[in-house]
């Protein structure tokens, strides 16, 4: 029986802090010296345990291990086996059951095989057929069986990215328009707070419509990868006015209730920020109690993106050079965009669609060449709440490109877009597919890869169709005819969706775009007349309201670069 041990008194020290230096402890209590400068590693750890062979453990782990084992051994002068356990029972019942040659499978919650232990066996999963060996070869070793898909086996669909690539060398944007000494901060406001914004607006209300529209090509609808169609470079005149500069939009200003003017490229960016990932600005002038959001001469709005939500942007790129500079690729997409939504309509006076008013911005004698078919719909939202001693009305211009008759004979609006592929090897590495050899068989899987790699750019062409009150959205696959070739392209198919339903397989909130609508609008409505500029941050998912002279903007400017080095 252990005998017990009484603690000594210690006396009190009146010259200084601590125990009086003659004090000593009773042997019965174990005690283990140590330098106040020595590097303490743990304070206690029961899991530690020489084996019993007395190999020493390898790998990261080991080496953790022995490190503070040893030090603790060192800088305890061999004073821990005096708190080692020690068992005098008798072990000999005790065996010890070699279970390395049983083989073990682990399963992830999903089902997936994760490893296979043996030794000499060949496992195959689901009959993997010719080259389905995971086991180890024959000295009883552990192989990942999802290393391949992890981005072992050199393929594209399962590269990891985040883990190798930690060490990426990171970009730094430059914003889309230098930020003046002049210019007043007024609020930044960051994604996530747009994000839980939300507002039910009513349903948009057409108001008049201008222009002319052709009837949709259904033959392109049978277009596909082995009968594809060469894009043509046809030469039309496409308007792309800004809200102030709009005879509609300034008659309107007059007559109409509203007080919140735009155009749907305008609105549908402003609605779909938080997908954004490039920097935009959007002019505001608030006049006689009226808010009046432009696109700025030069700016973003006159170009489409490429790739911009993808791991790898063009954008992000270093390596991107020539045809495949970020400037190029956004000229390269606008040409395709506007030559498709040509090409795919029937230009037929016979089959031509009169709105109620001719193109506004059209005056044939100035231009000499042909115009565009397209129709603009001028139409009002009502984004009042109860608590409004004033509604608030949006006045929104919308376009569509082209109508199809059903079978009673109604017209119904088509909004006609492209996604283009402009080389493969790029799209391999970002987790895509070759259009021209998986289109055909994966069309489901080409089209949610671009709905990830351009969610911002889909999501606002979704909100514009939504906008514009189109029945049916036709979006056509063009790559181009030679990768090292930014002027030549073929079509290689058209998919058809729905607004509301592809708005519904994105994840997109009308109501949260709305909130995001109204937030700015409100903010802005509390400041005096003016012009101010709403800035996205080119690097950080946040906004910048500055308040700017009113002569800024008066003349075009050149843009910021669009990369610098870090």
């Amino acid at each position: 029986m252990a005998t017990g041990f009484k603690l000594p008194d210690l006396p009190p020290v009146k010259s200084a802090w601590g125990p009086h230096e003659t004090e000593q402890f009773s042997e019965d209590v174990p005690y283990a010296p140590f330098s106040k400068g020595d590097r303490l590693g743990k304070i206690a750890d029961w899991s530690v345990e020489q084996p019993k062979d007395g190999r020493e453990q390898r790998g990261r782990q080991g080496a953790f291990v022995n490190r503070f084992r040893d030090q603790y051994q060192t800088y305890g002068h061999g004073a821990a086996s005096v708190f080692a356990y020690q068992h005098s029972e008798d072990e000999s019942s005790f065996s010890v059951i070699d279970r390395g040659s049983v083989n073990r499978v682990r399963t992830s919650a999903r089902g997936t095989m994760l490893k296979v232990r043996g030794r000499g066996q060949n496992t195959q999963r689901g009959g993997a057929g010719r080259g389905g060996r995971f086991g180890g070869g024959g000295r009883g070793g552990t192989e990942t069986v999802m290393s391949r898909a992890a981005g072992g086996g050199g393929g594209a669909r399962g590269r990891r990215f985040g883990w190798k690539d930690y060490d990426k060398h990171q970009r730094i944007r430059n914003a889309s328009v230098a930020v003046g000494n002049e210019w007043e901060l007024l609020e930044e406001i960051e994604f996530s707070h747009l994000s839980k914004l939300n507002l039910a607006a009513t349903a948009p209300e057409t108001v008049d419509t201008y222009g002319y529209v052709y009837p949709y090509d259904k033959s392109f609808d049978k277009v596909h990868v082995k009968s594809e169609k060469p894009l043509q470079a046809l030469d039309r005149v496409h308007y792309n006015t800004t809200t102030t500069e709009d005879p509609v939009i300034q008659k309107l200003a007059v007559s109409s209730e509203a007080n919140i003017f735009i155009t749907d490229s305008v609105l549908s960016l402003l609605m779909c920020s938080t997908r954004s990932i490039y920097p935009w600005d959007i002019v505001i002038t608030r006049q006689s109690g009226k808010l009046f959001f432009d696109k700025r001469e030069g700016g973003p709005f006159d170009y489409l993106t490429v790739n911009e939500n993808a791991y790898d942007s063009p954008m992000d790129n270093d390596d991107r050079e020539g045809v495949n500079s970020p400037g190029a690729l956004s000229v390269e997409a606008t040409y395709i965009n506007q030559n498709f939504s040509v090409q795919a309509v029937r230009e037929a006076e016979e089959e031509k669609h009169d709105l109620n008013h001719p193109n506004p911005f059209y005056n044939s004698k100035e231009e000499n060449e042909p115009l565009a078919a397209h129709g603009y719909v001028y139409r009002k939202v009502n984004l009042s709440l109860d608590s409004d001693e004033k509604p608030v009305n949006l006045m929104v211009r919308a376009e569509v490109d082209g109508y199809m008759k059903t079978p009673s004979n109604d017209v119904q609006y088509v909004s006609i877009k492209a996604l283009n592929e402009y080389d493969p090897k790029f799209t391999n590495v970002a987790g895509s597919v070759d259009w021209r050899s998986k289109l055909e068989s994966q069309r489901g899987a080409v089209f949610a890869t671009e709905m990830k790699n351009n969610s911002c750019k889909l999501a606002r062409w979704t909100t514009e169709a939504l906008l514009a009150g189109v029945d049916t959205m036709k979006i056509g696959f063009v790559s181009r005819s030679n990768i090292r070739d930014a002027q030549h392209h073929g079509i290689l198919g058209v998919v058809a969706y729905k607004p509301a339903d592809l708005a519904n397989q994105m994840n997109m909130s009308l109501s949260n775009g709305w909130g995001i609508v109204r937030t700015m609008a409100d903010i802005c409505f509390k400041m005096p007349d003016g012009k101010y500029s709403l800035v996205k941050d080119p690097n950080r998912p946040i906004v910048r309201l500055y308040s700017v002279p009113p002569e800024t903007f008066e003349e075009p400017t050149a843009p910021a670069s669009e990369i610098s080095s870090s």
